[in-house]
């Protein structure tokens, strides 16, 4: 893996008239006893994005995923030559290698794209960070164990107190980690309501072909849907009062991913 290249914003074009080395390697923790609502937001927006481009992968499960991650962060492709990670990047590099989903979008559609795609990231992703690593209740009954299950004691302590204190000073420069847990949630709640009102009634949020956007909102919807945290899974009940949220994911689920899982969206 060190003699790969690491993708950089300046070099997203080489290679792009390329043939695609095929399949494409997506790298994540173990699903069952690891990975935590963030990085399983992520990583279901990656499949997503490359099963509406419609490019094969296989998804590698390691345990340090995120330590063999260049930028630390999960998830990471390998394809060819280059590693590639995070949700943002893997668009990018995709998009230039011809297979771009908002390429024939108009200027104010590809302004909104982004604007909703930055919705997404500072409030859904910073709300998943605060809860899973700030909730004391939710740090102590299931982050503590399941970020520390593939580590031995006592590096599954360090490790641990290392993440904890990494993502408090994240979340604290964001203004976020000083929040209070109802605040966090009114957040969430306005950013569902604004994605809610984006959507109205179309099968998709720019029509009805699904792009970058469409693969994120799923990670993070499905995701805080089906994963269980506090005891009342307050989060989750925020987002399934937006009905058409919930549909985008069915859809998502049903046409583009697994028509057999979509029952686990409710």
């Amino acid at each position: 893996m060190q003699n790969s290249t690491l993708l950089e914003p300046w070099d997203v074009d080489i290679g792009a008239q390329e043939s695609w080395p095929q399949p494409i390697q997506l790298y994540q923790p173990y699903e069952v006893e690891q990975i935590l609502l963030p990085d399983n937001a992520n990583c279901l927006a990656v499949q997503a994005y490359l099963k509406m481009c419609n490019l094969e992968f296989q998804i590698e499960p390691r345990w340090n995923a995120e330590y063999m991650s260049p930028s630390g962060k999960v998830p990471f492709i390998k394809c060819g030559a280059f590693i590639v990670p995070e949700f943002d990047n893997v668009v990018a590099f995709i998009s230039n290698r011809g297979s771009s989903l908002s390429e024939s979008l108009s200027k104010e559609d590809k302004v909104n794209l982004r604007a909703y795609t930055s919705l997404v990231n500072n409030v859904l992703y910073n709300a998943e960070l605060y809860v899973c690593w700030c909730h004391d209740e939710t740090y102590k009954s299931i982050t503590k164990e399941r970020h520390g299950s593939v580590y031995p004691w006592p590096l599954n302590h360090l490790l641990n107190w290392q993440k904890k204190n990494q993502i408090t000073k994240k979340l604290s420069i964001l203004g976020w980690a000083h929040k209070s847990l109802e605040e966090v949630f009114e957040e969430v709640n306005k950013c569902c309501e604004a994605l809610s009102e984006r959507l109205e009634d179309k099968m998709y949020f720019f029509g009805d072909k699904p792009n970058e956007l469409d693969a994120l909102v799923f990670g993070h919807i499905f995701s805080i849907i089906t994963t269980p945290l506090t005891k009342d899974n307050a989060l989750a009940n925020i987002v399934k009062n937006y009905p058409k949220l919930i549909n985008l994911c069915k859809s998502i689920e049903d046409r583009i991913i697994s028509p057999h899982a979509i029952d686990r969206v409710v």
